[in-house]
């Protein structure tokens, strides 16, 4: 196709979809489903060619007997969607849309944006992502485009517009995927920088500005007019890394924003948008911004299975896609067997897990489970990564418990979507401190020469170190954002705030006025050292965050192993170690905690708690181990009068609750253990969901091995 009219024809789209995304359009109510729905990514296009067409009926059978109810397509094969530039063929994928919807099976449709066809590549090689560093661009991988390249734009919208105007009047369609596990893809071509420069200029006004505030005349590097602005790939300034990341952010949220526009412009009332997270916390992706541009949040949360399965990450992503917009969210896929690129990690879930998994993501609050996916590949990268289904295609092991679960939900689904759950404590996640934390990272294997080492600890080891303490405690956790007003952080008793390494001053004013409010504040090393553009303050740490802290410090230290804390203050024997960091503090307020069991670093407190107004401030100068981090998380708790394990529960069960949509309390227990365990039900009476028995005040209950019990209270 001629270049200026791709650009023409893309311009006119561009001012006409602003013009009518502008126009308010109904929100479908995704927020209160009326049943669980519970399927997987279904792929009749990658059945052997033998097999087709008769395999799509012998799924459907098997989908039927299982009580699967919703199905997720289409976003994996824009090479059928379009095989030729401009022709646009619906027959292969409309004949699977009637089945299902003959079926009763819903589907959410998914825009095949993240994978392009070869005769695009072959025509526009442009459009491929250009590394940083500048290293060949290939065909063949997935996500390997740069989304801002106005010919990628154009094709994108082209088959977006297509697609939805073809679906919008299917009743069977409920809802649309917008790309699939959206990032940056690394991107740094000429139309990505330029952007970049761009947003500087809106952001500093001059290079001047940008120079103060990035301190560019260290080693001379001041940029004097926006045409010197070097590129991205060589620099060895902090900042710019920094706002780099932001930028690839802002690209991944703008193009998700543009396509989610383009679909409520041609969608039909009832269908919603949505958006699969490949897995939350990416260092590029901001999902708190992009999730302003969906009508529910979606996530791909894959985890541990046999001896590692314990549902603490399915809780931890669970957690953070529900405090995205404080509202339930879908499961888009998550494992059926084994996972990986390769055959070598190949560990096929226990007997229950796969029920057990489904139960702990609605738990945590999803109102839709999905597997990856329904059937095996039998060929290409994801061969190993196995479907329902095996290869044979036989009902198995899998498929029977499958079932199982499904049978389950048709008759007790009402009862358990929409659960509303309250909680006392928010972690504060920051992908700035992340991302800041990595170009200067506090934990690393010896260096050989002058080659920095690997990374053995980071933000992220943090951030699930907290909320595995908070697991193990039963204490439910949501997660708060740096944009978090005062009103926001008063819904809590406790914020836990992992290495707050990058915030400007309001942030840290807002927590400190927190604490001196009443509130109860855990905070990790590093808090408040750097300010937005990551530019050390110049002034004493902890900056802003002084005074509540009650000490201030000048010096600190990598450990060079591993060293105890003096007397063994919270009696753990082995676990009483502390690694990697040690700030030292001095105390002006506050009260120690624990010292450092050294000649050296004893003079110095490990962990500081300080009384801030009518609140407290719990602060640790160093990285604990994980059983040091659940005590001081535990103290924090106590100080925030919340109670940890509240029905003491044995060590492999988890409670969640929350009120379901009809307005009970439900109690989900679930014991993830080879092991059957009780306990004492120490709630008010009601009925097990699952079983249908009674369950009274301080009643004995049995669990078996990765199974649960679910409580729905009497009113």
């Amino acid at each position: 196709m001629n270049r200026f009219r791709i650009a023409a024809t893309l311009a006119v789209f561009v001012v006409s979809s602003a013009a009518t995304s502008a126009v308010a359009q109904k929100t479908p109510a995704v927020g209160a489903m009326n049943d669980v729905l519970y399927g997987a990514a279904y792929y009749n296009e990658y059945m052997p060619a033998d097999l087709q067409p008769g395999r799509l009926d012998k799924d459907i059978a098997l989908m039927k007997a299982a009580d699967i109810t919703v199905v997720r397509m289409g976003e994996s094969t824009w090479s059928l969607w379009e095989p030729e530039d401009g022709k646009f063929e619906y027959a292969w994928m409309d004949r699977v849309v009637d089945a299902m919807g003959k079926a009763g099976i819903k589907v959410i449709m998914g825009t095949p944006t993240y994978s392009i066809p070869t005769w695009m590549y072959h025509e526009h090689p442009e459009m491929l992502a250009r590394p940083l560093g500048g290293a060949q661009t290939f065909y063949g991988m997935r996500q390997n485009m740069d989304t801002d390249n106005p010919t990628f734009r154009f094709y994108a919208q082209r088959v977006i517009r297509n697609m939805v105007e073809h679906y919008k009047n299917n009743p069977n369609v409920i809802g649309w995927q917008i790309d699939n596990e959206t990032s940056s893809y690394g991107a740094s071509n000429n139309d990505v920088f330029t952007g970049f420069v761009d947003h500087l200029k809106q952001k500093f006004g001059t290079t001047d500005n940008l120079n103060k505030a990035w301190f560019l005349n260290y080693w001379g590097e001041d940029v004097n007019g926006w045409e010197n602005m070097p590129p991205r790939d060589g620099t060895i300034s902090t900042s710019y890394k920094l706002e780099w990341t932001r930028w690839s952010q802002m690209r991944v949220t703008n193009f998700l924003a543009w396509q989610a526009a383009l679909v409520r412009e041609y969608r039909g009332p009832n269908q919603f948008v949505t958006q699969d997270f490949g897995g939350a916390m990416r260092r590029d992706v901001n999902e708190f911004e992009v999730s302003k541009s969906l009508d529910v949040v979606a996530n791909n949360p894959y985890h541990a299975t046999q001896d590692h399965f314990d549902g603490q990450n399915q809780a931890e992503q669970g957690d953070y896609s529900r405090s995205l917009k404080h509202m339930n969210y879908l499961v888009t896929e998550t494992n059926a067997q084994t996972t990986d690129w390769s055959s070598s990690y190949q560990y096929p879930p226990y007997d229950g897990q796969l029920r057990l998994d489904v139960y702990t993501h609605l738990s945590s609050g999803a109102n839709m489970v999905e597997y990856w996916h329904w059937a095996s590949i039998h060929a290409g990268q994801e061969t190993y990564w196995k479907g329902v289904l095996s290869h044979d295609l036989e009902p198995n092991r899998a498929y029977a418990e499958v079932s199982k679960t499904a049978h389950e939900l048709k008759r007790i689904g009402p009862q358990l979507v929409n659960l509303k759950i309250k909680n006392d404590v928010a972690i504060l996640y920051s992908v700035d401190s992340a991302n800041g934390l990595d170009f200067m990272p506090f934990a690393s294997e010896p260096r050989q020469g002058w080659a920095m080492g690997r990374t053995t600890a980071d933000y992220s080891t943090l951030v699930h170190q907290l909320h595995r303490a908070l697991f193990n405690a039963n204490v439910g956790a949501d997660f708060v954002f740096p944009t978090a007003t005062a009103a926001d952080l008063s819904q809590y008793k406790l914020i836990v705030v992992p290495p707050l390494y990058i915030a400007d001053d309001a942030l840290l004013t807002r927590l400190s006025d927190y604490v001196k409010g009443g509130g109860h504040m855990l905070m990790c090393f590093k808090s408040g050292f750097a300010n937005e553009n990551s530019a050390v303050r110049w002034v004493m740490a902890p900056g802003p965050l002084r005074e509540a802290a009650g000490f201030s410090y000048q010096e600190f230290s990598n450990l060079e192993k591993p060293l105890a804390l003096k007397d063994d203050p919270f009696k753990l024997g082995d676990e009483n170690k502390v690694s990697h960091w040690a700030e030292f503090l001095k105390l002006e307020h506050a009260k120690p905690l624990a010292f450092y069991d050294h000649p050296f670093f004893g003079q110095w407190p490990a962990i500081t708690r300080n009384e801030f107004g009518s609140g407290t401030l719990t602060y640790e100068g160093t990285l604990l181990t994980d059983k040091l981090q659940e005590q001081v998380v535990l103290a924090a708790l106590a100080d925030a009068h919340i109670a940890a394990n509240p029905n003491t529960l044995p060590a492999p069960i988890r409670e969640k609750s929350g009120v379901n949509g009809k307005g009970n309390t439900l109690h989900y227990f679930i014991n993830y253990s080879s092991e059957k365990q009780s306990f004492t039900y120490n709630q008010q009476a009601g009925t097990d969901l699952l079983t249908g028995k009674s369950i009274g005040a301080a009643q004995s209950v049995d669990i078996a091995p990765w199974d649960l019990v679910i409580v729905e209270e009497v009113k």
